[in-house]
């Protein structure tokens, strides 16, 4: 039996444009036919995500685009440190699938030991603590970090496919990775040349978010509000528009 169509929204964390085109190639390539995907970046925030004032500042144009949407049936944040996802889950009902998460979970199921390979060595400690939230720091190998800016990873493919290809070998042959996670948005489209050389799964994070934010959609199930992610607490928050109160979200 078909599957009603599934609209998704997948929102990219920075503001760099041949990065949303990229995000969203990938995801329209691996989309089921019934799945409607459209791919938008904040109106504001910083052209790449590389500390954590970037990340802090990314964030509230990220919450903006769920909060201003009426038609989506998920949300995918397509940075691969899950930028604001909390949040994102508790002014929505909809599911919020991160990149992240979604790349982790997925090489938890194909390999005992998988490694990060990632960006700037200064995000090592953003991507750590990404891991353990997902509470899987155990069957992480390795974080690999690189020479590559996230704008990099956009503007010279080849580089970037060697550079990934050199730092996922150490974490095979010196780490005792079995599949790779890329650990970052801009990465996506590399991972059958990867593969190709490398002989173990690689994981493309978005590819990953879409499948799982299609398969929340198709069961039914929706973020839930017992507690954790209830709608947040009304109070006035000075500075901001209208539409981030609070109390705009509630009937």
């Amino acid at each position: 039996m078909a599957q009603p169509t599934c609209h998704i929204k997948i929102i990219n964390g920075n503001t760099c444009q041949p990065m949303t085109a990229n995000i969203n190639a990938s995801a329209q390539a691996i989309k089921f036919l019934n799945t409607e995907i459209i791919t938008v970046q904040p109106q504001t925030g910083p052209e790449s995500i590389e500390s954590f004032y970037d990340e802090y500042l990314a964030i509230p144009g990220i919450l903006e685009q769920i909060i201003l949407d009426t038609s989506s049936d998920a949300f995918i944040l397509a940075c691969w440190g899950d930028p604001g996802i909390e949040a994102a889950r508790e002014i929505t009902s909809k599911p919020v699938v991160g990149i992240a998460e979604a790349s982790l979970y997925m090489a938890n199921m194909l390999a005992a030991k998988w490694s990060v390979v990632t960006t700037l060595h200064r995000v090592r400690d953003m991507v750590e603590k990404t891991i353990q939230k997902t509470g899987l720091t155990a069957r992480c190998a390795s974080v690999r970090t690189t020479k590559l800016s996230v704008l990099d990873t956009e503007q010279d493919r080849t580089a970037t496919l060697d550079i990934l290809i050199k730092a996922s070998q150490l974490a095979i042959q010196q780490d005792g990775a079995e599949a790779i996670c890329l650990g970052c948005a801009g990465m996506s489209g590399l991972e059958k040349q990867l593969e190709a050389r490398l002989g173990v799964p690689v994981i493309d994070a978005v590819a990953a978010a879409v499948k799982m934010a299609e398969s929340l959609v198709h069961l039914g199930k929706s973020t839930s509000k017992h507690l954790t992610y209830r709608l947040p607490e009304q109070k006035e928050i000075k500075g901001y528009n209208p539409h981030f109160q609070a109390q705009s979200f509630y009937p």
